[in-house]
């Protein structure tokens, strides 16, 4: 069983200044929730219990929102409020959080190699808070991704489909399907032009990575806009071993996005009121 999930929140967020300015997008809320609690309860339903986060320079509401707020819980103890905080509490009770910086921003492969005194020897998840994914029909993307870990034991990337006009913003992989929507990666691509694609899949926030990571990332020169690309690491290590691709069941929101922030928020907000 996976223990540990890595939530690297070191990003400026500067799609949403001037609000990320002091504030962590990680913290943005969809409805209630910050972005953040969203992904904690994703990695717990997958079996994770350490939640490890990169974070960076005023990203302090973070580390305090996995916090007692002792002068706030004494004000609203025994009033109609108090079970508002009842899913933070629990959440709380039932995981570990720890914390480091990541001191300058140099890419997602970075951010990741530096969580890796937090994660330890040993497989872990990767969720990128801005990502959020939901799953109603069934187990959400991270406990999917478990259980294929469990039966093949290699890393694993989550993938979807999109189209032409927006493939440049992303990793893009290539390779043979062995089961369905599950594919054997041989090539991987950082953001490439439309025309040089070799498909239309696309890689999105959420990764299991086996520990080997570290030395592959720690050797991996810097890529595309000079940063160190987890999707350069995980090629080298797709041509030394094997790593899966995985088109996973549910819908992902781009929160890191103002349009896909809004439309989390108008479908969180049309079930709360009943409207699908």
């Amino acid at each position: 069983m996976l223990k540990t999930c890595l939530f690297p929140a070191a990003g400026y967020g500067t799609r949403f200044l001037p609000a990320t300015k002091s504030l962590p997008k990680e913290m943005l809320p969809i409805l209630t929730k910050p972005l953040i609690h969203y992904g904690v309860d994703e990695a717990r339903e997958a079996g994770m219990q350490n939640m490890a986060f990169v974070t960076g320079r005023g990203k302090r509401a973070l580390e305090d929102y996995f916090d007692i707020s002792y002068e706030l819980e004494h004000q609203i103890s025994g009033t109609k409020k108090e079970y508002l905080l009842s899913e933070i509490r629990d959440l709380m009770s039932a995981c570990n959080f720890s914390f480091t910086r990541q001191s300058e921003m140099k890419g997602l492969g970075d951010a990741i190699y530096t969580g890796a005194n937090l994660v330890g020897d040993e497989a872990f998840g990767v969720i990128l808070a801005d990502d959020l994914c939901i799953n109603e029909n069934g187990k959400g993307v991270m406990a999917q991704m478990v259980e294929i870990y469990e039966k093949y034991r290699c890393s694993i990337v989550a993938v979807m489909e999109v189209n032409d006009e927006s493939i440049k913003n992303y990793g893009v992989i290539n390779g043979k399907e062995i089961e369905k929507n599950l594919i054997v990666v041989n090539d991987m691509i950082e953001k490439p032009d439309p025309a040089d694609a070799p498909t239309n899949l696309a890689i999105i926030g959420r990764y299991i990575l086996t520990p080997d990571i570290f030395e592959i990332i720690k050797t991996t020169s810097p890529g595309k806009n000079g940063e160190i690309q987890i999707t350069d690491a995980l090629l080298r290590q797709a041509k030394n071993g094997m790593v899966l691709a995985y088109k996973f069941e549910g819908q992902r929101f781009d929160c890191g996005s103002i349009d896909g922030f809004v439309e989390a928020t108008n479908f969180f907000y049309g079930h709360l009121n009943g409207n699908k």
